[in-house]
């Protein structure tokens, strides 16, 4: 099939990630598709989609808000594309507006699109159309996010289905720790190396790992906790690491190229949001590295994951959970080894990127069919 998926983020997000993914697992099945970005983010979104391994990108304005002038060159240009594409799959908005818009003119094609957010969806009469009747099927992340659209009446629940994961199973599979990168995220030899990879917001938790890495401190059981990535809470973060006394136990590591390997090199990772993150890729990428993972029971965690089995689940916000879990579990090789073995046996199975691209690829082929 000939397929066009269109995102229009300003930068690398879960919702580019996941468009791109699904590109190259798709050509990896022997399907022709463009992935559709918005111009100038060549940088940002483009060349990241390029080391996922797309190789046809074209560009659009994909211009913020209401644009008559770029709108209009814009579904000109849709129309044009949507003409040889069999099934086209939007990922925010503004292209699903335009997308809808010219697969009209264009005489009809199936628009797909993806809602990643858990953010409900007004139910006016302009969402009601789009949905209800220029949409021929939504995909939902998450159980939670699909619940939304059917309970708000935008989309009847035939038309609705989940498809969580689409993590890279063969980049991110186990391997063994490279001793540099262990050294460059500051382990020693002999403590135990926790990580959590997170844009250093509020919602992610980082302000829970301290007090639980306090908590533990008290305890006298002291491993190296390493924040990977940016963002604009890191100055914040670094006063709380300060107040709580745990400079040069806990560190801000910024951002990692190879997260893969920054993966094989931890003891255990951690994903523990305040709220639901929507898509949650990075635990689907613990889980496929076959790390020990301890989790928050939100969003897909609570949907997917079973406690004991696939990670350690704790409640969200929990920092006296979350700290006698992590003690457990750093006092126990043979059950880490078992949880990061159940983690990438599950996504394996089930939410690997293939796994993502068959599924769609079943979809699809119905919708072109009708």
């Amino acid at each position: 099939m000939n397929v066009l998926q269109l995102v229009s983020c300003r930068g690398w997000s879960s919702d580019a990630y996941w468009a791109a993914r699904a590109t190259r697992e798709l050509e990896r099945r022997g399907h022709a598709v463009t992935l559709g970005c918005r111009r100038g983010t060549e940088r940002r979104v483009i060349d990241r989609a390029r080391e996922e391994g797309v190789s046809r990108v074209a560009t659009f304005d994909f211009a913020g808000g209401l644009r008559p002038g770029a709108d209009l060159a814009d579904v000109r240009r849709l129309r044009a594309a949507i003409a040889g594409a069999d099934v086209v799959h939007v990922h925010r908005g503004k292209e699903h507006w335009l997308a809808a818009v010219a697969a009209r003119l264009a005489g009809g094609r199936p628009i797909v699109r993806t809602r990643h957010i858990a953010q409900a969806v007004r139910p006016h009469a302009g969402n009601r159309w789009l949905y209800g009747r220029a949409t021929s099927l939504v995909v939902a992340v998450t159980e939670a996010i699909r619940g939304q659209c059917v309970a708000a009446g935008l989309v009847p629940a035939a038309r609705i289905v989940t498809l969580a994961g689409g993590a890279d199973a063969e980049t991110y599979r186990p391997r063994a720790a490279d001793p540099e990168v262990r050294r460059a995220l500051g382990a020693e030899d002999g403590r135990p190396l926790v990580g959590m990879v997170s844009g250093l917001r509020v919602m992610k938790g980082h302000r829970v790992v301290i007090e639980a890495a306090a908590r533990l401190a008290a305890r006298g059981v002291r491993p190296r906790i390493v924040f990977i990535g940016r963002g604009a809470h890191e100055s914040a973060l670094r006063a709380s690491i300060a107040q709580a006394g745990l400079d040069g136990q806990v560190i801000i590591a910024g951002f990692a190229p190879d997260l893969p390997a920054v993966m094989a090199a931890l003891d255990v990772g951690l994903y523990v949001p305040l709220e639901s993150d929507g898509m949650s890729r990075v635990v689907f990428e613990y889980l496929a590295a076959g790390r020990p993972l301890i989790a928050a029971r939100v969003g897909v965690v609570a949907e997917v994951l079973t406690d004991g089995e696939h990670a350690a689940l704790v409640p969200a916000g929990d920092a006296d959970a979350l700290a006698a879990t992590l003690a457990a579990l750093l006092d126990d090789p043979a059950r880490r080894a078992r949880l990061g073995e159940g983690g990438r046996r599950l996504v394996v199975d089930r939410y690997s990127g293939a796994c993502l691209a068959a599924a769609l690829e079943t979809h699809y082929a119905r919708l072109a069919a009708a």
